[in-house]
């Protein structure tokens, strides 16, 4: 514990922000470092619990205690040590990963949490300034090959995972760089894709090898894939929810990830192949109270649109833990983001019934109606209804749908191999074991589980790894322990 009494005498701080009109004339980050000091004071407001449930509000069960004791102490390198012997990108849960971890950290019961997110990304910069972060360099190879399909958090996780077990892994990406879902869903003002191809050069001088502009099943024939010893499907949950209500079919209307990828493609010059999407001076209305709508807003306001609004079906969140969210469980609670706060109508409670064009058939408004939830004995809402009067219409040129996403495209790779899918439309694998119903294929992150966040598709990634060794090395992950250990 690095401070015994830090918890009661400093209050939670997070850095500073560029303010809102700076920032929105570019995209690149725009939270500052904390400064020395303060670094300092918000790690010893961790009080080393005697049962830290932070370790259990990670995905990845980050050993955050530990780490903050070092931070505090300015042991820099065990700090470093620490995080990465659970987490293989803290760059990126640093940046844009919700923080469970600090939804379930024991101060947050009556007092703010720990700002563990904001002390992760601090713990990997400091180690990539003063060289600790270094490439893998295995002494023992296995002589297996692993293809790693998809070039998101899931696949890099596995790939790096593979890499320091000792086999040789390629990853097939059909975009043009690699990240999925970091390089192009993610906006730059969120996280930079230098600090993508970062951790990208670190893992091709350990040896892992990228081929970009690869969408087996499509340029490269799924066949390829039989001569690895064991293969890896981390494509992701790449088919959005649909709106098909009158309308959808009008110019202007488009899915998010369309959206928000083209930007991404500007700002990293890479070629735009299809009819540009933009903002500026457009009345924008963005579907979907999540991240992804909230990255819409962020990209709005950046292109100089002239309005944006947000809706959301369900009603409005509460601002504090209610009988249905007890700690530590993760809350879903009224979320405002920096997006939010560079200009945005909220509302909720509200559907669309129908997108409305001109007469050279763009959409120019929106017809929607206020809801009126029931809720149960929780205040959890169930059911809902229409208020009666208030069908109006919503003046917009563009429009988003950020609604989330159904399942894996199956076109292609999935049909190919052959694989089963589940009730839900994900690849089917056992829970725990990440083996598909195809012999050494085995599947991770939302392709396996759904649409999640960052910090599970690096968790899936991990978990899939270990359970790809096993299975290539014909042993128990303890029992290779065991062997390792005779070897020395």
């Amino acid at each position: 514990m690095g401070k015994p009494t830090g918890f009661l005498e400093f209050e939670r701080a997070l850095p500073q922000k560029e303010s809102v009109e700076s920032r929105k004339q570019n995209y690149q980050e725009f939270v500052q470092s904390y400064s020395d000091d303060q670094l300092n004071n918000q790690a010893a407001r961790c009080m080393n619990c005697g049962i830290p449930f932070c370790h259990s509000g990670c995905p990845l069960g980050n050993v955050i205690p530990e780490f903050n004791d070092a931070v505090y102490d300015g042991r820099w390198e065990e700090a470093y040590n620490i995080l990465v012997s659970t987490n293989n990108f803290p760059e990126f849960t640093g940046r844009i990963c919700p923080a469970p971890c600090e939804a379930a950290c024991v101060l947050g019961i009556n007092k703010s949490p720990v700002a563990i997110e904001e002390i992760e990304k601090h713990i990997i910069e400091i180690a990539f300034r003063n060289n600790y972060v270094q490439p893998n360099k295995s002494y023992i190879k296995t002589g297996k090959r692993v293809a790693v399909v998809g070039g998101g958090p899931a696949g890099l996780a596995a790939a790096a995972q593979l890499n320091k077990a000792g086999h040789d892994v390629v990853v097939y990406e059909r975009d043009d760089k690699v990240g999925g879902l970091l390089r192009y869903g993610i906006p730059d003002f969120k996280l930079d894709k230098s600090v993508i191809d970062r951790r990208i050069d670190v893992m091709e001088q350990s040896g892992v090898e990228f081929r970009v502009n690869a969408e087996v099943g499509v340029n490269v024939p799924s066949s390829e894939l039989q001569a690895y010893d064991a293969i890896v499907l981390a494509g992701g949950s790449t088919i959005p929810r649909n709106l098909p209500i009158p309308g959808r079919e009008l110019k202007g209307v488009h899915y998010a990830m369309e959206f928000l990828k083209q930007q991404n493609k500007r700002v990293g010059n890479s070629p735009i192949d299809v009819e540009e999407i933009h903002a500026k001076g457009k009345n924008v209305l963005v579907i979907g109270g999540g991240d992804t709508g909230s990255d819409c807003v962020g990209t709005s306001n950046r292109h100089g649109a002239k309005s944006v609004t947000q809706f959301e079906l369900m009603p409005q969140p509460p601002k504090d833990r209610t009988v249905a969210m007890p700690w530590p469980t993760y809350p879903m609670l009224l979320k405002t983001t920096t997006s939010h706060e560079e200009g945005c109508q909220r509302f909720w409670s509200v559907s669309t019934k129908a997108f409305l064009g001109d007469e050279h058939g763009h959409v120019r408004a929106a017809l929607v109606v206020d809801l009126e939830w029931e809720t149960d004995a929780l205040g959890r809402p169930t059911k809902f209804k229409e208020v009666e009067g208030s069908e109006r219409e919503l003046p917009c040129e563009l429009v988003t749908l950020a609604m989330g996403f159904l399942h894996p495209q199956y076109d292609g790779l999935l049909q190919q191999l052959g694989v089963k899918v589940n009730e839900r439309g994900n690849v089917d694998a056992a829970e725990g074991e990440y083996k598909s119903s195809v012999e050494k294929v085995f599947v991770a992150g939302d392709m396996r589980r759904g649409q999640s966040l960052v910090v599970w598709a690096i968790s899936e990634g991990r978990e899939c790894a270990r359970k790809v060794d096993e299975y290539l090395m014909g042993y128990s992950e303890l029992e290779r322990k065991d062997k390792a250990v005779s070897y020395a």
